[in-house]
């Protein structure tokens, strides 16, 4: 399936550590939150990732995202460069040598947004649910993936961060067959609720909701008015 902040820090918990607790509704970092469904079988995606992926347009009907725009850069999932284009109010997607490719490319296509400043694009991302559609509009195309696990990553552990970004999510190292979708946002309603207000150097909170998807459908996008 969120900040110079990924999400707004609670008043006065900015660079606050406080000791680790557990997260309502967030599972332990690295692990699923709910079981994954079959993956449906899908199209052949691009052979290989695009050098420079494209902007694109993100529609996620079921929590009423529409035309959300998509910057890619170079880098990784929210670092300065990323933060910075989420505080725009839009999407970020890295790619890159540590992790991320582009619409429809096989791997991991990671994208995040803000859940609570910049106007909370993904605010509502926590709600999305197996089977639910995500269109991804590039270059002329429409990328439909379906959403078939939740995950949590953790800020504070490596290994988490490196499952979040491997080619196969959740499975770093394990090489790349099919084109997947990452959609990313903090969790800072449920870490501050778990009065866990550690931030990391962008204002993130500790736990990220990520929403997994896989690609289903490739066709033309519509002609424009």
């Amino acid at each position: 399936m969120t900040l110079l902040a990924s999400c707004a820090p609670a008043p006065g918990a900015a660079g606050a550590a406080t000791p680790r607790t557990a997260v309502a509704a967030v599972s332990t970092p690295g692990t699923a939150l709910q079981a994954p469904a079959p993956a449906p079988p899908g199209p052949s995606p691009s052979p290989s990732p695009t050098a420079r992926p494209r902007p694109a347009e993100l529609d996620i009907p079921s929590i009423g995202v529409r035309d959300l725009r998509v910057l890619p850069y170079e880098g990784t999932t929210d670092d300065p460069a990323g933060t910075r284009i989420q505080d725009r109010g839009v999407a970020a997607s890295p790619h890159g040598s540590r992790g991320g490719v582009g619409p429809g490319d096989i791997g991991n296509y990671l994208v995040t947004a803000h859940r609570l400043s910049a106007g909370g694009p993904l605010r509502d991302l926590p709600a999305l649910k197996t089977g639910d559609a995500v269109y991804v509009t590039a270059g002329g195309t429409v990328h439909e993936y379906r959403i078939v696990e939740t995950r949590t990553t953790s800020f504070r552990s490596a290994r988490s961060l490196a499952e979040q970004r491997a080619a196969v999510p959740g499975e770093p190292g394990k090489k790349a067959t099919r084109a997947m979708i990452t959609l990313s946002t903090c969790a800072t309603p449920e870490d501050d609720a778990a009065g866990n207000f550690w931030r990391d150097a962008q204002g993130n909170p500790e736990h990220r909701i990520d929403k997994i998807g896989v690609l289903t459908a490739i066709r033309p996008a519509p002609p424009g008015p």
